[in-house]
């Protein structure tokens, strides 16, 4: 679909060299708590890109729910909430931590919706990353949906509660040999994935403006935290071998502290990871099948 013209506003190409950096993956290591961290020249899991290639916005381009305000890269949208709503990974060869990569993003389409909530806009980017020997590492198409804000949570200002200690590592195998885990957040998770990813988003770590303002009962856990989280309980279970189509949906929103339990589902041409909270119901899926040879996939 083409690209809508605003006033002053074009899809440009946003054209990087960017390392891959050690930091950023000691930290996601750290965060979850499952081994050593990958060393300079050992390959990056699965979608730990998100985390090895963190793009830092100024301070002064920031909005008020701390997301880079739209009109440079992304287009100048007027609805102010923004949402990781999902997308699509075509893993060829993983980027080696250390690596040199070059990344091309660029605003594919943009396109006006109407959903329960009322008016939606959909902006999908897609992003190539080729590595210093110019093969194709990965080509990534995210979607981010835009909707208008929510009612203000009105009365008295609610308490944080006050029982979310650090609780230990997020993904937790369950304990009875089936192909479950359990998922733990806290506020320190949210926090450390936060500086990890370089997002500013309020909602995952300031409780007044996530309750007050945009009217949640709780801090929110990162969409991509969650598809994280399946991405690792699949590349645990040995389901992430080779080159890999990774699908992944975020359906509807997890709160800090929150039960929620991972689930594999394999079908023929690969496995379906859910994330579902205590009343069952998806909060995020990851579909994942193998990479066809000689495809690239967008």
């Amino acid at each position: 679909m083409p690209v809508p013209a605003y006033d002053g506003w074009e899809p440009t190409p946003l054209v990087r060299t960017e390392l891959v950096d050690p930091a950023p993956v000691r930290a996601l290591a750290a965060l979850l708590d499952d081994g050593p961290a990958p060393e300079t020249g050992d390959p990056l899991p699965p979608l730990w890109h998100w985390v090895a290639l963190p793009r830092w916005a100024a301070s002064s381009v920031l909005g008020p729910d701390g997301h880079p305000r739209t009109g440079s890269f992304l287009p100048p949208v007027a609805l102010p909430r923004r949402m990781f709503a999902g997308g699509e990974v075509a893993w060829h060869r993983a980027p080696r931590v250390g690596e040199e990569v070059r990344s091309e993003a660029r605003v594919v389409s943009v396109t006006d919706k109407t959903g329960r909530s009322g008016p939606l806009v959909l902006v999908v980017v897609e992003t190539e990353v080729r590595g210093a020997d110019g093969d194709l590492c990965l080509v990534e198409r995210q979607d981010v949906l835009y909707r208008e804000a929510g009612a203000p949570a009105g009365g008295e200002l609610p308490e944080p509660p006050t029982d979310q200690a650090p609780t230990g590592p997020p993904l937790r195998a369950v304990p009875d040999g089936m192909p479950a885990w359990d998922v733990v957040t806290d506020p320190t998770v949210l926090l450390r994935f936060s500086a990890a990813t370089a997002n500013a988003h309020r909602i995952h770590y300031d409780w007044p403006y996530a309750t007050r303002v945009e009217g949640y009962p709780g801090l929110v856990v990162h969409g991509p935290l969650m598809t994280l989280l399946l991405a690792e309980s699949l590349r645990r279970a040995g389901a992430l071998d080779g080159p890999v189509v990774l699908r992944h949906r975020n359906r509807a929103p997890l709160f800090c502290g929150q039960p929620a339990r991972v689930t594999h589902d394999p079908h023929p041409s690969g496995t379906t990871a859910l994330l579902s909270g205590a009343d069952g119901a998806p909060r995020t899926s990851l579909d994942v099948h193998p990479l066809e040879k000689g495809t690239r996939h967008e």
